[in-house]
């Protein structure tokens, strides 16, 4: 009887480990991927002027008035 509550507790402590794993992919780490996503889909249908900062180009989106910062490629 022993034994199987032994391997009770085990179970408990990695599904919530596994959980812990899950909550913080979920609320820190895709948020952060999918904000990236998002900006480098928008620099690639943006158009860029000469305008160079620290490695960084000044772009505006067609069919907006929003200016975005990408990375200067040359």
């Amino acid at each position: 009887m022993k034994e199987a509550t032994g391997e009770l507790n085990t179970t408990v402590i990695v599904v919530m480990i596994v959980g812990a794993v899950i909550a913080f992919f979920t609320l820190v780490i895709w948020p952060m991927i999918s904000e990236d996503l998002g900006n480098n889909a928008d620099c690639s249908k943006a158009v860029c002027g000469n305008n160079v900062d620290n490695g960084r180009v000044e772009c505006k989106v067609p069919g907006s008035n929003t200016t975005i910062w990408c990375p200067y490629k040359g």
